[in-house]
């Protein structure tokens, strides 16, 4: 047969425009090669076993040494079922939500990878256009890699895969091996973990609620997305409606379920187990979705020091008695000033029995810690520790009438005698001078949360009514000992993929917030807390130690946060009652109130032992000359005042405008905010149980 081309009695350009005949011979030639490519490709594809490949490759968690492994976050929890024992409804909710067409298409979907297209481009939500078939290719047989070559390669393996195997064969083994959220993979283990029953016996409700998690587990959690499920979970009804396989008054009638708890396995046990969730809490702030996690064979090289989180846990367990410590919650978090790094965390005793992280999660009132932001903000306004303060107890400060801890009256007081012993009225009357928005603001920018509850304005912010996290106290005393320079906490060093290719690397910047002369003063200041206040049990660390005890009102927590240059430790003590509800810490070890000079300044004092063994000593740097350190005498027989106005101003000039002074609102009354109880003067050397050893602050 002869081709005409370049085409005879034709002239110019005309000569190479082909006829349609050639047109026509062209297109089906191509097809036929493309065609007949694709086959021999397919042809030449093998496909895996199911059960090689399809549990999940875990991510492993490693300590920052980055060789030992804490332990593994997404091993495969996957138990299969055949076809048969999947209920129906179960299987047409999957088919409703993943991919409606699955009885009708070769593997892939020509309409569905248009409408999706369409879709997308038209602005419409976001939608993917994977078979059924493709995804279990891509989640049995490939990575998560949103590659074209991946994406090719999945289209051969699905196209395989219906050549030889049945269609029920291939949703069996997808709903066997499909994640479904946590650590759940395939239908029966996600039924047991979110609805504590067999694949066997879910019912509409709770498959449709399934299926409409398969396409986010993260975003659709129960746990964190309900709404978001629920919408997810209407669309799902709806399609089987469409498609017809449950009728309308069906659908009308499904009620969407109850989920049970969210369950630890084994692997998150003991105290290792919070230190994962704290991992995985991280990674999905960062964007790094559960799925990801579970099923990406990830590297994840963590902050956490194997020998501080040992010393941690030995610290608590020594130093916490087991009389009386019923409902008792125990916080430990230490991080190192300047790089944010995380390097211990004590979060309870066993994650599969308590999964409330008490390090990240619980929150007890701060009481007197909260007074170094008090401190740091009148620093900042030009007032010195040599300043004199009213430290008598009933003083009225702003219509508030402010009591010391054993109603002990202090005379006029230098306010760093007042920072030494805790004084609350003193320290009341200096939060109306430099205004209560700057100690709200000073707390803000060492680190504590703007969110955090009860953090406000009031007359009683200096005294700790704020409900802060271990790990904000912690960070926020951090900033103190990096000399104002504040950097947000991380438990990451570096997330690395299967091939090694670094995914995640936190970067943590400084910030100044405070001058680093006003840093120093306070850092000062919380130094004599422990040589000479309320602080004392700490000098038996042995180095240099700045720290500040606190004890609200009730008895209802008991804190001490401290720092070296190296390390800022915070130690939380609450107490749960039958309800959830907070208790009195009174009673534990068969003594009277916990104060934080107790057993929180004994955990902090074992643990930094151990923490910080092996490293040098480092001094503070001390605060420039031009800020007088050394206090006035206190007075106790000084008469009482009706003001609590300083009687001596500072003598250098402020680092930082001072914030305005807000008016007291009728609603900030004294009955409404709790105010601690407990201040006095420098305690006798420690003598039985922590908790009787030495006063403690409000």
């Amino acid at each position: 047969m002869r081709i005409d081309y370049p085409r005879s009695g034709k002239r110019g350009l005309c000569k190479l425009w082909p006829s349609w005949r050639q047109w026509l011979l062209l297109v089906v030639a191509g097809f036929v090669i493309v065609v007949g490519g694709f086959a021999i490709l397919v042809a030449r594809t093998t496909i895996p076993t199911p059960n090689e490949i399809a549990s999940a490759q875990a991510s492993i968690v490693y300590w920052n040494d980055a060789s030992t492994e804490i332990g593994h976050i997404g091993e495969a929890n996957r138990i299969s079922v055949p076809l048969a024992d999947v209920p129906l409804v179960t299987q047409h909710a999957v088919l409703a939500a993943e991919d409606r067409e699955f009885y009708e298409h070769a593997g892939f979907s020509i309409t569905g990878a248009v409408r999706a297209a369409w879709n997308n481009l038209t602005g419409g939500a976001t939608q993917g256009s994977s078979t059924i078939t493709q995804q279990y290719a891509k989640n049995a047989f490939l990575t998560q890699q949103r590659t074209w070559s991946r994406k090719f390669s999945e289209l051969l393996i699905s196209v395989k895969l219906e050549t030889q195997v049945s269609k029920d064969q291939i949703l069996e083994d997808y709903l066997n091996t499909i994640y479904f959220g946590r650590g759940a993979y395939g239908i029966q283990t996600a039924a047991q973990a979110y609805f504590g029953v067999p694949a066997s016996k879910l019912d509409l409700g709770q498959s449709a609620a399934l299926a409409a998690i398969i396409r986010s587990p993260a975003g659709y959690s129960p746990d964190n997305h309900k709404a978001q499920l629920k919408g997810r979970w209407q669309y799902v009804l709806d399609g089987m409606v469409t498609m017809g396989w449950v009728t309308q008054q069906q659908a009308d009638a499904a009620k969407f379920p109850k989920f049970v708890p969210p369950g630890a396995t084994t692997r998150l046990g003991g105290t290792a187990g919070y230190l994962l969730q704290a991992v995985r809490s991280e990674l999905a702030r960062r964007g790094l979705s559960d799925d990801q996690l579970a099923a990406g064979g990830l590297r994840v090289v963590t902050t956490f020091d194997r020998s501080a989180q040992r010393a941690a846990v030995q610290a608590v367990r020594a130093q916490i008695p087991r009389t009386g410590a019923k409902g008792l919650r125990v916080g430990l978090v230490a991080i190192r000033p300047g790089t944010g790094q995380v390097e211990a965390m004590y979060g309870g005793a066993d994650y599969a029995k308590n999964q409330v992280n008490n390090a990240t999660q619980a929150i007890g009132q701060a009481g007197s810690t909260f007074k170094p932001f008090a401190l740091a903000a009148a620093i900042e306004q030009g007032i010195s520790l040599d300043s004199m303060w009213n430290g008598n107890n009933g003083v009225d400060v702003d219509g508030y009438r402010v009591v010391n801890e054993g109603d002990r009256s202090w005379g006029q007081i230098s306010l760093l005698k007042a920072t030494e012993s805790s004084v609350n009225s003193a320290y009341v009357a200096l939060s109306q001078r430099v205004g209560y928005e700057s100690v709200v603001d000073a707390a803000v920018r060492a680190g504590i949360p703007r969110n955090t509850p009860a953090l406000s304005a009031v007359r009683t912010v200096a005294l700790g009514v704020a409900s802060p996290h271990v790990i904000d106290m912690a960070n926020a005393y951090a900033t103190f000992a990096n000399r104002g320079d504040e950097v947000d906490p991380t438990v990451l060093v570096r997330v690395e993929g299967p091939d090694g290719r670094v995914l995640l690397q936190p970067d943590p910047t400084p910030r100044q917030q405070f001058d680093h002369g006003v840093a120093d003063t306070v850092n000062y200041a919380l130094q004599q807390v422990v040589t000479n206040g309320t602080g004392f049990r700490a000098q038996q660390l042995g180095r240099p130690a700045a720290g500040k005890t606190g004890t609200t009102n009730g008895n209802l927590s008991a804190w001490f946060v401290g720092y070296t240059p190296q390390l800022s430790t915070a130690v939380m003590l609450v107490r749960d009652g039958k309800d959830g509800n907070p208790v009195s810490l009174a009673g534990l070890g068969g003594g009277g109130s916990v104060t934080g000079g107790g057993y929180p300044a004994a955990v902090w004092t074992a643990f930094m032992h151990g923490a910080l063994d092996g490293e040098p000593v480092e001094q503070f740097v001390r605060p420039a000359p031009t800020t007088p350190v050394e206090p006035s005498q206190s007075s106790s027989s000084a008469p009482p005042s009706d003001t609590a106005t300083p009687t001596h101003s500072a003598t250098h000039s402020p680092s930082h405008s001072p914030s305005q002074s807000p008016s007291q609102s009728p609603s900030q009354s004294p009955t409404l905010t709790p105010t601690p109880t407990r201040t006095t003067s420098a305690p006798p050397p420690p003598s039985g149980s922590p908790a009787a050893g030495g006063a403690d602050d409000g």
